[in-house]
């Protein structure tokens, strides 16, 4: 038995079997001999069991994995197939289990570090040309892997994952309400569809990888990939599977899990595209606009005067005019910003960019401009009467419009100053970036 050292654990290796003595991560050192081996004659397959106390199902999951391997081989025109266990800080005797099988490569990690993780760790020290997953807790048929693998490579797919919500689907209730959910809710700020952000059964394509990474270590490693996957417009492509009851005790909790998954989707919205998020309260508030404001419009047509009702809706209009302005603006400054964060494989996102285009430069000076005019014509009035006769009674409308119009002109300023402010960022950031890549390689710090 060799022992190879890192900087942070101490990683040893048998021919087949893999073991970690300690807890903390570093990348272990890359097995591609047999991705390059002469007498492949396809694309090689790494599939990584995670696993943490499950010697009930383990067994039997790592049987159905070999069995299916020649058919997998046949229907997706696979080269080699490399079938991992990945034992997660099990207590019970889940490793010792995988032991016994000598096609099976084994990785133990002494303590628990996390579903992701599992799932990192066998990619990493078994890497192939086609990546996948599966639940070691019999609810999943590796002979789906046929099917899913052979979608990966003819659709020249990034992502192929097994849909578990179909009808014959044997998922317990309440997590098939919380996995519709968290589709629709991943699918309306993603702008596209995807029935199953958590299935446990995946194949993905390696070099789609430097898209998807970072991931995190936990059970919302599932819902991470598929949020940074769709909104890296990724191609991804769902096949219905069957799903069958757990063996042993679940390790998902409903509800902390479920709060995790929201997270998770919204820090990858956040990162990847926020204008997305902020378009739901920027139609909110044009929808009120138009649904409050549209009866005194009209009135004001038919009989050229207001209803002293009416100020709490011009009141509300005021508010939510302002918030859609701030929210308006808010976008166009983050598509500045999204220079500084993560890469997206498209370009910039067409409403998004004409935002942006309308809110920059001269225009947003129009902008306010033409915001700090209205305001005066609106308060002009009153601001002669008071001058002249010391009291106001101009029409309350009047006030309210100038505020909102004051208001608007003011936040064009402060915003303004905002995008000078990043234009110059980007320009310096870039400066910087073209000096280093011209600057001798000997002389770069």
């Amino acid at each position: 038995m060799n022992r190879a050292a890192g900087a942070d654990s101490c990683l040893w290796r048998a021919p087949k079997k893999l073991h970690v003595v300690e807890t903390q991560h570093v990348a272990g050192e890359a097995v591609d001999a047999k991705a390059n081996a002469e007498w492949q004659q396809g694309p090689s397959l790494t599939i990584v069991i995670p696993a943490l106390n499950e010697e009930d199902a383990i067994g039997g999951t790592i049987e159905r994995c070999l069995a299916a391997r020649e058919s997998i081989k046949h229907t997706a025109g696979l080269g080699e197939i490399t079938i991992v266990v990945v034992s997660d800080g099990s207590t019970d005797r889940t490793p010792q289990i995988a032991a016994d099988y000598a096609d099976v490569d084994l990785i133990v990690f002494e303590q628990n570090r996390g579903y992701g993780a599992a799932i990192k760790e066998g990619w990493g020290q078994f890497p192939s040309d086609y990546l996948a997953f599966l639940d070691a807790d019999g609810t999943c048929d590796p002979d789906a892997f046929s099917e899913l693998c052979r979608v990966a490579i003819d659709e020249s797919a990034d992502v192929v994952l097994g849909s578990r919500m179909g009808a014959g689907s044997k998922m317990p209730a309440i997590r098939r309400f919380g996995n519709r959910v968290f589709a629709i809710l991943l699918g309306s700020l993603c702008g596209r569809r995807i029935t199953d952000t958590a299935s446990g059964m995946r194949v993905i394509c390696r070099k789609a990888l430097r898209h998807l990474y970072p991931l995190p270590d936990g059970l919302h490693f599932t819902p991470s990939m598929s949020a940074r996957a769709l909104l890296n417009d990724l191609r991804v492509i769902e096949v219905p599977m069957a799903y069958e009851e757990r063996i042993g005790a679940s390790k998902l909790h409903a509800f902390r899990d479920g709060v995790r998954f929201l997270k998770t989707i919204f820090t990858g919205v956040l990162s990847y595209q926020p204008e997305r998020i902020l378009r739901w309260p920027l139609l909110f508030c044009l929808l009120g606009i138009g649904l409050l404001g549209a009866y005194p419009v009209e009135f004001y047509l038919r009989n050229s005067m207001l209803e002293e009702w009416m100020i709490y809706r011009f009141v509300a209009c005021q508010l939510l005019g302002s918030v859609a302005l701030s929210l308006l603006l808010s976008i166009a400054l983050l598509q500045r910003v999204a220079f500084f964060g993560p890469r997206r494989t498209t370009a910039n996102r067409f409403w998004a960019s004409i935002v942006a285009e309308v809110f920059s430069g001269w225009r947003l000076a129009a902008v306010g401009v033409g915001l700090a005019i209205a305001a005066v014509g609106f308060l002009w009035p009153g601001i002669v009467q008071y001058t002249t006769i010391t009291r106001v009674s101009m029409h309350w409308s009047r006030l309210i419009a100038g505020a909102f119009s004051l208001f608007g002109a003011a936040q064009c300023v402060v915003f303004g100053l905002l995008f000078t402010v990043v234009d110059q960022w980007i320009d310096q950031t870039s400066e910087r970036l073209r000096a280093q890549h011209e600057m001798p390689v000997g002389r770069r710090e």
